[in-house]
């Protein structure tokens, strides 16, 4: 191969490489700061995920680069936080992030929001990572059991199952006056 072939096969890795994983950056983004609870870990471990990506992307061969680059972020975090690199894991609200989309309706609504989305950030920080993980993969980026599933490591069974599981202890900590539910 000629070096003019080999700068043609970076540049085309390259190109491939921005158009199927940095449109993700805001997914990658949001599912770091729910593992990690804090926005300078999740930076930390983004930017982790994305060389690691870098680095084994001539190994991709799907088309769901999304999935792929969750499954990498979902696993940096884990590594980070065994390897206790994650140290102190702090619970801070961040109100641009996590505040319903801002519909002003007056200062009674916006304290409503805030309190509400303040009471779920703390919930979500209660629920083991395993179950918060899932969570925010089914209901904030949307991914199916299947590819929740490629991400975790795990049968679509085991996510439906730690789904429901994630589902009833978020309502058990907002709801705690309501008792066991009847599941």
């Amino acid at each position: 191969m000629s070096p003019g072939e080999e700068i043609s096969v970076v540049v085309d890795s390259a190109s491939r490489f921005e158009e199927q994983l940095l449109p993700h950056m805001d997914a990658a983004y949001n599912l770091a700061r729910h593992l990690t609870r804090n926005d300078h870990d999740a930076e930390d471990v983004v930017q982790e995920a994305y060389l690691r990506a870098l680095r084994y992307f001539g190994a991709f061969r799907g088309e769901n680069g999304r999935a792929w680059l969750l499954a990498i972020v979902s696993h940096t975090a884990f590594t980070s936080h065994r390897r206790n690199r994650l140290a102190v894991i702090t619970s801070e609200f961040n109100d641009e992030l996590h505040s319903a989309a801002a519909e002003h309706e007056g200062p009674e609504r916006d304290l409503e929001h805030r309190d509400s989305a303040a009471r779920l950030e703390s919930a979500l920080d209660q629920l083991h990572p395993r179950y918060r993980e899932v969570l925010v993969l089914r209901e904030l980026e949307g991914l199916s059991y299947e590819e929740i599933g490629r991400i975790v490591r795990a049968p679509a069974g085991t996510v439906m199952s730690r789904l429901s599981r994630a589902r009833a202890r978020l309502t058990a900590i907002l709801n705690p006056d309501r008792g066991p539910s009847d599941e």
